[in-house]
């Protein structure tokens, strides 16, 4: 980070009965109140570098014991003690963290160069573009800052410039890349003489609020065309970041705040997401859309997201594994580990679509669905909780063509009939059921059990 060092006087600012004075010989002729706190301080050498309060000194006249108020001030008393005390000479530092509410408190009391030569506002602007805006990090907690005081950094520019400057960065190309940014994934670190990664910046950003990250990802889009999978990483990221965790089942009590405010910020967090994903096939894997989907069955998002949702990861099932669709249930009145429902509803969704686009290369899409399903269907079946007739209404989805073989499938029923019924029956019975086993066999046993 960098900073700027103004001033070579100690601080001789204190506090006394609520009351912030400064150290001097000379009495105080100049009473500011800001809110609740009260400051005794000097006209000089404050009113010479402040235009405000040249003209508000100037209408209230020679009187130094009527305070001036100035609880408009933005950022407050602690922006006002940055001004103050560079109109003392006394030591301040400024960074990225300071610099926006400095910034607008100088620019509210005029502290210009028409007023007085090397004042604060030019030092502040010259320490921006030379400083700030030259940084990726700075620019990123610059950007942060501006939220309180949001209205000032727009008016002021501060806002658009720290966003045309990352988005400057972010298409820079990785050769050229020489700042300092946050990269922490598995492995690289241990890499020793590593290329720049062209996903080095999706880190950083999901730093910021939703709004903002909407705004840096929706500019960058603008400019170029980026690679649609290298921004559905950044939202990736940014969900990891945010979003709560699902892939172990319903988040603990602990884990989730269960006020109502923080629950619809997650909601209008994942409904963001979802509505900047790029249009192309593949721009997110089948499993970041099935997760988001599990989260949003959780928070109770809208159900167009959740619809969007279903038919993007629909489309893309033929290209899941196993373990995208091994997702936990979050639902509390469910006693089964898997949500079977969630697969079942893709599942739907996919076959819509295949029944409107049928032709052979559609074919063997569905066949290799049919096959992941009755891998999905193995593992499920040894959940003890797993009612019966869910496996068996997943199962009767698709169209017997849909398996030239149904090896996997009785497969799993006869992992289910291990693990739930054959418990409660006798070996005789089990031998005659495993002699002529199906579907529909199997479906009989459910009703007869």
């Amino acid at each position: 980070m960098k900073f700027m060092k103004l001033g070579t006087k100690p601080d001789t600012f204190y506090t006394e009965e609520a009351i912030r004075s400064v150290s001097s010989d000379v009495p105080s002729d100049l009473v500011i109140q800001i809110n609740n706190t009260k400051y005794l301080l000097h006209k000089f050498p404050l009113v010479p570098k402040c235009g405000l309060l040249q003209r508000l000194c100037a209408i209230s006249g020679d009187s130094s014991e009527d305070p001036i108020a100035l609880h408009d001030i933005p950022g407050s008393e602690e922006a006002f003690e940055l001004c103050a005390k560079f109109c003392y000479g006394i030591t301040i530092n400024l960074s990225a963290n300071n610099f926006v509410s400095a910034f607008c408190a100088a620019k509210f009391l005029r502290m210009t160069e028409s007023v007085d030569k090397g004042n604060f506002v030019q030092k502040l602007h010259s320490f921006f573009t030379s400083c700030i805006l030259e940084g990726w990090k700075d620019s990123i907690i610059t950007l942060q800052t501006t939220k309180k005081l949001s209205e000032w950094s727009e008016s002021l520019g501060i806002t658009r410039r720290c966003i045309d400057s990352m988005v400057e960065k972010i298409l820079t190309h990785p050769s050229k890349v020489d700042w300092s940014y946050t990269y922490t994934r598995p492995g690289y670190a241990e890499k020793r003489h590593h290329s720049v990664p062209k996903d080095w910046w999706t880190e950083d950003i999901a730093s910021l609020d939703i709004d903002m990250f909407r705004i840096i990802i929706t500019a960058v889009r603008s400019v170029t065309m980026l690679p649609p999978q290298l921004i559905g990483e950044a939202l990736h990221v940014y969900a990891y970041q945010w979003l709560p965790d699902t892939s172990k089942g319903r988040p603990s009590e602990s884990s989730v705040s269960q006020s109502e405010e923080d629950t619809e910020m997650k909601r209008r967090m994942l409904e963001t997401i979802v509505s900047m994903i790029p249009p192309e096939r593949g721009s997110v894997s089948v499993g970041f859309l099935l997760g988001l989907l599990s989260t949003a069955n959780f928070l109770g998002v809208s159900h167009s997201t959740k619809a969007e949702l279903i038919r993007r990861s629909s489309w893309q099932l033929q290209e899941a594994k196993i373990n995208d669709l091994l997702i936990p249930s979050c639902s509390s009145s469910e006693q089964n580990f898997y949500d079977i429902d969630l697969v079942q509803t893709v599942l739907e969704s996919f076959l819509v679509q295949w029944r409107r686009q049928a032709s052979p290369v559609d074919s063997e899409s569905v066949r290799r669905v049919a096959k992941l399903i009755d891998s999905y269907l193995q593992v499920v079946s040894r959940d003890v909780n797993m009612p019966a007739l869910k496996i068996v209404s997943l199962a009767e989805l698709l169209p017997d063509a849909t398996r030239p073989e149904h090896d996997e499938l009785y497969k799993a029923i006869n992992t289910y009939l291990k693990v739930n019924l054959f418990k409660k029956l006798n070996c005789n019975y089990k031998r005659t059921i495993m002699g002529g086993l199906n579907l529909k066999t199997f479906q009989l046993l459910i009703v007869s059990s």
